[in-house]
């Protein structure tokens, strides 16, 4: 018969129980996160101190910047920790809180990334029209809409996933607490949740790619007419990274959440959690900064603050 014992706490799934593998993880996660927090703090900190980036664009990459700060960072200091005391143990509260801001954090960088695609299609499609359509009371307006619906999204995931009851073992086949696994060990019917899961997916992630598949479309067309073979080389090099982002962000969770329950596997739901948990956060301030002048000029006055 199934344990009903009520659950106080779950188990997640640890990188490895060889205490050389451990800290191997300890460190490589540990160098991850560290990397992510100086990008995106440096995208911060930069938009706010300098005026020639009080722009959309920089708007935008500060908001995705402070997501992708609170996405790492409510998934991978706990793993950390687990693998450095030898202990995978997480609070039942510990849980919710991780589920809420993962799901929160993910709806936001979805809805940020096509915002910045909408950003980008009126920049080289309506070049003299974009500082009267792209205006900071339309900037605030789409952020604050864009991360209140994300927080909505969370909150009822959240509410979804915890009013079930879950059994022993409470091992979570994750090294955070995911909604995919938590269904696993539930042990009451979970129908509804998967339907449920799947809905929101769809919709947000359909709504957002059908957006981003649009924007990029006219763009796209725009770059193509371009005469000068640098001006579509600049465009292509700033719109082909943020594609790619895009798509494996989407497609990684679409994969995660929506595949059935048989698909599962603790190597290949390892994997795909960290490219849509771990990587974007990590990858977004490259990609908007090796070729980007305007921050690369403001990291070097950075550091010639720091000299003095």
């Amino acid at each position: 018969m199934v344990n009903k014992t009520v659950v106080t706490e779950f188990l997640l799934q640890g990188f490895s129980n060889k205490r050389e593998l451990q800290m191997l993880h300890f460190m490589a996660f540990l160098s991850l996160y560290l990397a992510t927090l100086m990008g995106n703090l440096f995208i911060i900190t930069s938009v706010a101190l300098f005026p020639h980036l009080h722009t959309p664009m920089y708007f935008f990459l500060a908001v995705l910047s402070s997501v992708d700060v609170c996405f790492i960072s409510s998934t991978v200091p706990t793993s950390m920790v687990n693998s450095l005391m030898n202990d995978n143990r997480i609070s039942f509260a510990g849980c919710v809180s991780q589920v809420l801001f993962v799901v929160a954090c993910a709806s936001a960088e979805i809805s940020l990334l096509t915002i910045m695609a909408y950003d980008r299609y009126v920049a080289i499609c309506h070049p003299l029209q974009y500082m009267l359509i792209m205006n900071w009371d339309a900037c605030s307006q789409m952020a604050v809409a864009a991360l209140v619906v994300s927080l909505m999204n969370g909150v009822t995931q959240t509410a979804n996933t915890f009013r079930l009851q879950f059994c022993w073992p409470n091992v979570v086949e994750q090294f955070f607490c995911d909604i995919p696994q938590l269904l696993r060990i539930s042990c009451t019917d979970t129908k509804f949740n998967e339907v449920f899961n799947s809905v929101c997916v769809l919709i947000i992630g359909g709504v957002c790619s059908v957006c981003i598949l649009i924007s990029y479309t006219h763009i796209f067309s725009a770059v193509f007419r371009i005469q000068s073979g640098q001006g579509k080389y600049k465009a292509f090099s700033t719109c082909i990274p943020h594609l790619t982002m895009f798509s494996l962000f989407v497609f990684t969770i679409i994969f995660t959440y929506m595949r059935p329950q048989e698909m599962l596997s603790s190597y290949v739901n390892f994997f795909a959690a960290v490219l849509y948990a771990v990587l974007p956060p990590l990858m977004n301030p490259v990609i908007y900064n090796l070729r980007n002048k305007d921050i690369q000029m403001a990291l070097r006055k950075i550091m010639c603050l720091n000299a003095t």
